[in-house]
């Protein structure tokens, strides 16, 4: 079997008719489809966390519940497909790990129920002024509010005072990529600053597009797209090469060596799901369960880096930062 679709409880091809001696109408059934490669890190602890949010409900994978489980790697083509395979096998509820994989189920079913973690405005705009009403068969936990967007070049005016240009790397397929960018182009002329918005499609797309976008000393790099190990790797190596002040939307660049991020906890909001689709298990409605923003945010800075950048950290920066790596 690859390693990236497997069936937690069972074989991937159909839901087994018994387990523990129980008979197959006991046993409820959920698929889950994430957008990170099955051996990422990220999506095992995201993927446990559910599991364990379930299991404080009586949840118990090989005993009263079966988990269908896909990982698409980020592949548009995966992301179509394992959404297909997972509703041929009729689960009771869908869960959908991020914006991507929830809007390939979307696309894919309008009746059965689907549970979102870790998806920002999953309607491509508009979705976040209903946060209280969810839409017909879906409902679930924001990572973010692209409203928010514009402290991501607030901390790196803070940090980086003479950048007056900066390069955004969005998520290609995020519904969030226009009110995020909305958001940014609101706060840019207050802070004098040019942005120039470009895809992560590829490792050689993120490369051409960083290189071509650097020809000054006075540059900057945000990194609202949530990329796998290698992803965040080449990003890092390549904001280091470059001298670029960068600033991102998740806390593991910059345990990896980025700058500076802002911010959500990208696992508890899986937990969180498994509430809900305890709830659906036992009845109730998406429609009546409130699609849930964020929280808290958090400041992560890595003085490090800036040491490497050259950067004076200024002291209400890092007072503000909920964790500072040294």
């Amino acid at each position: 079997m690859h390693r990236r679709e497997f069936l937690l409880g069972g074989a991937a091809a159909a839901w087994p008719l018994t387990a523990h001696g129980q008979q197959r109408d006991e046993i409820r059934r959920i698929g889950f489809l994430i957008g990170l490669p099955a051996d990422d890190a990220d999506g095992q602890a995201r993927l446990a966390a559910f599991r364990q949010g379930l299991a404080a409900s009586g949840w118990i994978v090989g005993r009263n519940l079966e988990l269908a489980y896909r990982a698409a790697g980020r592949d548009p083509d995966r992301y179509r497909r394992y959404a297909e395979e997972l509703i041929a096998l009729a689960p009771d509820v869908l869960v959908a790990a991020g914006a991507s994989a929830l809007a390939a189920l979307q696309q894919t079913t309008s009746r059965l129920p689907i549970v979102f973690a870790n998806a920002t405005d999953p309607a491509g705009g508009g979705y976040l002024g209903r946060v209280a009403r969810p839409a017909r068969n879906t409902t679930g936990f924001l990572n973010f509010e692209p409203r928010f967007g514009w402290k991501f070049l607030e901390l790196l005016k803070q940090l980086a005072p003479n950048v007056t240009r900066v390069a955004v790397l969005l998520g290609a397929t995020s519904t969030a990529m226009g009110p995020m960018m909305e958001a940014l182009r609101a706060v840019a002329p207050k802070h004098g600053v040019e942005l120039i918005a470009f895809g992560d499609h590829d490792p050689g797309e993120i490369e051409r597009g960083i290189a071509t976008f650097v020809h000054g000393p006075n540059h900057g790099l945000i990194v609202a797209s949530q990329l796998d190990r290698i992803g965040r790797e080449q990003i890092i190596a390549l904001a280091a090469l470059y001298r670029l002040p960068a600033a991102y939307a998740f806390r593991r660049y910059v345990a990896e060596g980025g700058l500076i991020s802002y911010g959500t906890d990208q696992v508890e909001p899986f937990r969180r799901a498994a509430s809900y689709v305890d709830r659906i298990l036992n009845g109730e409605r998406p429609v009546d369960l409130p699609v849930q923003a964020p929280a808290k945010y958090e400041i992560v800075l890595n003085m490090k880096t800036a040491g490497a950048l050259g950067l004076a950290v200024p002291d209400f920066v890092r007072l503000r930062a909920d964790e500072v790596i040294e």
